[in-house]
């Protein structure tokens, strides 16, 4: 039986869109867990690792006070608390130790049609709505623009028709928020994605061994996300040919074949996506019998 004290605890939001790819991305690396229908808690059956299901706005707090090791959350966020406790006096309360790859999104100026504004530079005796106002705020400070930040909670979009602001710093996923509101995008301040925070205090060495080895299983899931396995039979002389039309490959793995003494069995793991032009091109190199199958997983 796992001892409570050598437990993983992390943090993942309860709803919103890094809900689903988070617990997937758990469960790739193994995790089975249980958890009621209304309970915000997931006890790992098969790990010492549980999940708290939380707003994404109280992770990094809860990484920061050491009441979960790990959170996964978005890099907005993350800057966006950073800032917070920085101003608090707070250093480094939390590090930042894997990109996930998943929820991209940017946080980009706004200016309505309808105004004069185009850049950041015309910001200057203006007002800015955001949700993110100590990263907004620390961005015009660098770039000594002297604008008002206004914080707005929920629907930024519609603060410069409310006469609340004069444009608006707000994330971005598609772009189609904004110009439904007929506001054209500016500057990005900061890409985001998924990323995993991890407690600023030493943890025991039973939790340090879990902890890298989710960190090496995630880094196996993330890897195989787009890699397929493919197998053929190609001509000896074409084998140049064929590793350089494989994206994202290593060495490939060639076995003779039968009774074919200028043919050869190549076999290679692609880990770039492996398009219908790419198979086309290996056939007209030679290639023949091509089978293409996704990795479930990888270990480097």
């Amino acid at each position: 039986m796992i001892d409570k004290e050598t437990r993983i605890k992390v943090a993942i939001q309860k709803s919103g869109r890094l809900t689903e790819h988070s617990l997937d991305l758990l469960q790739r690396c193994g995790l089975k867990y249980t958890r009621g229908r209304d309970q915000l808690i997931g006890y790992g059956e098969n790990m010492p690792l549980d999940i708290l299901l939380v707003r994404d706005d109280d992770i990094p707090g809860l990484v920061r006070d050491d009441i979960c090791d790990l959170g996964i959350c978005g890099l907005n966020i993350v800057e966006e608390k950073r800032q917070e406790f920085a101003t608090d006096g707070i250093d480094n309360p939390f590090s930042v130790i894997r990109e996930l790859d998943y929820g991209h999104c940017r946080l980009a100026f706004g200016y309505p049609e309808s105004s004069s504004l185009k850049q950041a530079a015309d910001l200057g005796g203006k007002r800015v709505a955001t949700s993110y106002p100590a990263i907004v705020q620390a961005y015009l400070k660098k770039q000594e623009i002297p604008a008002e930040v206004v914080e707005f909670s929920g629907a930024v979009e519609i603060a410069p028709s409310l006469g609340r602001a004069d444009a608006i710093c707000d994330l971005v996923s598609t772009g189609t928020t904004m110009k439904a509101n007929r506001i054209t995008e500016g500057e990005t301040i900061l890409d985001s994605e998924a990323v995993i925070i991890r407690t600023p205090l030493e943890i025991s060495a039973e939790k340090q061994s879990w902890v890298e080895r989710l960190l090496q299983r995630i880094d196996g899931v993330m890897q195989v996300r787009e890699s397929k396995y493919i197998m053929m039979h190609a001509p000896k002389t074409a084998l140049s040919e064929i590793s350089r039309l494989l994206p994202g490959s290593e060495a490939p793995t060639v076995l003779p074949l039968e009774g074919k003494s200028d043919k050869v069995a190549v076999h290679v793991v692609c880990r770039e996506t492996v398009f219908w032009e790419t198979l086309e091109n290996l056939k007209d190199a030679g290639a023949s019998s091509v089978l293409v199958m996704p990795v479930e997983k990888m270990l480097a």
